[in-house]
């Protein structure tokens, strides 16, 4: 049986920008709905240890999201297993659709739906996720320290990745799949002049190679486009940096968008091309894409939201006097 259940701000997704705009909303005493989706906490769900939270010198990343989910429900948020298959913004109070036949309507509506990084799809790739396999060097470039370590891809994201990677790996091998990089140009002349870093062109992997006793990586076998011929490349570390895929399905032909399709706000705010609709997080933030600042933009969605609200809770009792 269909409901229909209001607030007066939903917030949409669960990582770290959602909980923590669950959190500040509430102590404003907005009383929000937070609907956590198909992967409550987000991306860190799937991430094992944690060692730039501040605060916690470790933390496993479901641990954590745990910790954020029952904090923001400490604080009177209402927390919902739902996932939001329709949102119409064009008027309001806005309405979102849930798979469970919920209909929520709001006043205010913090979109925190995050990203997702681009894999490259192959079985060895996802069974080793977490064990060696990763798509975010600032996250765990940490754990491969003294150690070789393999980054695919040809844009900037890779560059920034395999340099990076440089402060802490004995070698970084660049894999890409042509014989020319995509990549800034500046940036592509500190890759080749760094002496940590190679690169093996016109090469597409096929195969993660490890132990499963304790799982880890040992290996990438790496394909010749053209002859076929298969390399192996040793590693302990393999960073896939193809790019990442926000979630902005819901939104992509509501609001105005950026980069490939992450949410534009305005310039210092989270406020979106719609007045009352606010993005959070990795939905709009193609630059940092850290769990730490998503959680500041989280908080600085709920003010902006309780701010907004304000304003027209004012405009409202002007007009009827």
């Amino acid at each position: 049986m269909s409901t229909t259940r209001h607030t007066r701000l939903l917030i949409i997704g669960s990582g770290p920008a959602g909980y923590t705009a669950a959190v500040y909303a509430s102590r404003a005493m907005l009383e929000p709905i937070l609907v956590q989706g198909i992967q409550p906490g987000g991306q860190l769900t799937i991430t094992t240890d944690v060692e730039n939270w501040p605060g916690d010198a470790s933390v496993m990343g479901p641990d954590l999201m745990v910790r954020m989910e029952n904090h923001a429900r400490e604080m009177g948020a209402g927390i919902i297993s739902d996932h939001i298959s329709d949102l119409d913004l064009s008027q309001r109070p806005f309405r979102a659709s849930g798979d469970t036949g919920t209909t929520y309507t709001a006043d205010a509506v913090v979109l925190a739906t995050g990203a997702q990084a681009r894999w490259l799809g192959l079985p060895s790739e996802e069974h080793f996720k977490g064990f060696g396999v990763s798509a975010c060097a600032t996250c765990d470039g940490f754990f491969y320290r003294g150690q070789q370590v393999v980054v695919i891809g040809g844009g900037n994201t890779a560059v920034e990745e395999a340099l990076f990677l440089t402060n802490f790996a004995s070698k970084v091998t660049l894999i890409h799949r042509r014989d020319s990089l995509r990549a800034e140009k500046i940036m592509q002349d500190r890759l080749f002049k760094n002496p940590k870093i190679e690169v093996i062109w016109n090469h597409e992997v096929d195969e993660v190679v490890g132990t499963d006793a304790p799982r880890g990586v040992e290996a990438v076998k790496a394909r010749h486009v053209e002859t076929g011929a298969i390399t192996e490349v040793p590693c302990k570390g393999f960073f896939v940096a193809i790019g990442h895929a926000p979630a902005s399905d819901l939104i992509k032909d509501q609001l105005k968008l950026h980069s490939g399709g992450y949410v534009w706000v305005e310039p210092g705010t989270t406020r979106t091309s719609i007045p009352g609709v606010f993005a959070a997080g990795d939905l709009t933030d193609h630059t940092y894409r850290q769990a730490v600042t998503s959680a500041g933009m989280g908080c600085m969605a709920a003010l902006d939201a309780e701010r907004w609200l304000a304003e027209q809770a004012a405009g409202e009792v002007k007009a009827a006097e």
